[in-house]
C-alpha cells in the first residue's frame, strides 16, 4: 500500500517507526489484526509527507520524526532512510492543486495534524478527491461527518474514513467499557467524569483550541448525559505519555452505593498507530474494491463516524 501522511509529528513517529519494527521482527505484540484482506502489517510504503514545521521541511521522513517538539521514544528497530522528503503542507484551499498533484502513487492519504483546524482537514480532504486517494481524518474536526463531501466520495468511489481515533487503549476505550460493564451488570450510573493529561504538542494544541474534541469524546460515550469530560490538560514533562483519571459512580442493590476510580497511563502516539495500521488496510482495500465513502467496519475504530453528533 502506498500511503501518504498529513503531520510528521508523535502520532507520525510510531506510525513510522513500528512499520520498520513489525517489518524486520515479524513480531505480533501489539497488533489487534495481523491481516485485513489481505494485507499485512508490514505491507504499507510511506510515499509523501506533508508538514508545516520550517524544521521538518525537506528533511528525510525518517530524520524529521526525531526533531522537537517530539517526543515519542525510538524504538528498537533499525530505520534507514526513507528517501521521503517532507513537503511544505497547504495554508489554504488555494493550493489543494499542488498537494493533489503530489500525491500521485499513493492510494491513501492519513491526515494526522492537529485537530481544531477544520479548514485544513477539509482542503486535504478536497486534495485527496481530486488526486482520486483515500483519505482517513484521524481528528476530531469534521470531516467524514459532512454528509455533502461523504456523498461526493462514494459517488468517485474513494473510502473517506473518520472522524477522530478511539485509541487502541485509550480513556475512551476504558472508560465505555466501564459504562457498559455497570449497565450489564444491573447497576445504576449516578454519574461519572474522565480527566485526561498529556505533553504532545497535539494535547498542547488541544488545550488551546479546543473546538470539537470534547464533543467528539462523548460520541464515543455510552450514557454521555451522565458523563462529564473535564478540559484537556497538557504538563510538558508527560512527554508522549498521556495520564487519564476515570470514576464512576453508581447504584446496586437497594441504593447502595457503587464507586469506581482508574488511572491509566499510556503513550499516546502508540495508541494512535495501533489504530491507523488498520484504518489504513480497511481504507485501500475499500479503494482496491470500489467500496466508496464510509466503510462501517471502521466504526469501533473511531469516536465519531458518520451520524455523530459535531
Amino acid at each position: 500500500m502506498k500511503v501518504a501522511v498529513v503531520g510528521v509529528g508523535n502520532n507520525t513517529s510510531a506510525l513510522v517507526q513500528g512499520l520498520a519494527l513489525y517489518r524486520d521482527s515479524g513480531s505480533l505484540v501489539g497488533i489487534r489484526r495481523p491481516v485485513i484482506d489481505g494485507l499485512g502489517v508490514g505491507d504499507i510504503d510511506i510515499v509523501a509527507a506533508f508538514a508545516t514545521s520550517a524544521e521538518k521541511i525537506g528533511r528525510d521522513l525518517t530524520e524529521a520524526i526525531f526533531l522537537p517538539p517530539n517526543n515519542f521514544p525510538r524504538l528498537d528497530c533499525d530505520l534507514p532512510s526513507a528517501g521521503v522528503p517532507v513537503t511544505k503542507g497547504l495554508v489554504d484551499a488555494s493550493e489543494v492543486p499542488r498537494v493533489a498533484a503530489a500525491l500521485a502513487g499513493a492510494e491513501v492519504l492519513l491526515y494526522s495534524a492537529p485537530s481544531g483546524r477544520p479548514e485544513t482537514a477539509r482542503a486535504y480532504a478536497e486534495a485527496a478527491h481530486t488526486a482520486g486517494v483515500a483519505f482517513i481524518n484521524t481528528t476530531a474536526d469534521p470531516v467524514a461527518r459532512d454528509p455533502r463531501l461523504l456523498d461526493r466520495f462514494a459517488a468517485a468511489g474513494l473510502p473517506l474514513i473518520g472522524d477522530d481515533l478511539a485509541s487502541q487503549f485509550g480513556t475512551s476505550v476504558l472508560h465505555n467499557a466501564l459504562l457498559r460493564l455497570l449497565a450489564e451488570r444491573g447497576l445504576t450510573l449516578v454519574s461519572s467524569y474522565q480527566v485526561n493529561l498529556g505533553g504532545t504538542e497535539d494535547f498542547r494544541n488541544l488545550v488551546e483550541n479546543p473546538n470539537t474534541k470534547a464533543q467528539s469524546k462523548l460520541n464515543a460515550l455510552s450514557a454521555a448525559d451522565k458523563v462529564q469530560v473535564a478540559p484537556l490538560g497538557y504538563l510538558s514533562q508527560l512527554k508522549s505519555q498521556k495520564v487519564a483519571h476515570l470514576n464512576l459512580e453508581a447504584q446496586g442493590w437497594g441504593g447502595t452505593a457503587v464507586s469506581v476510580d482508574v488511572k491509566l497511563t499510556v503513550h499516546d502516539p502508540s495508541g494512535a498507530a495501533g489504530v491507523n495500521i488498520d484504518l489504513i488496510r480497511l481504507a485501500a482495500s475499500a479503494l482496491r474494491t470500489g467500496q466508496g465513502g464510509y466503510r462501517a467496519e471502521a466504526a469501533s475504530l473511531l469516536k465519531s463516524p458518520p451520524g455523530t453528533a459535531i
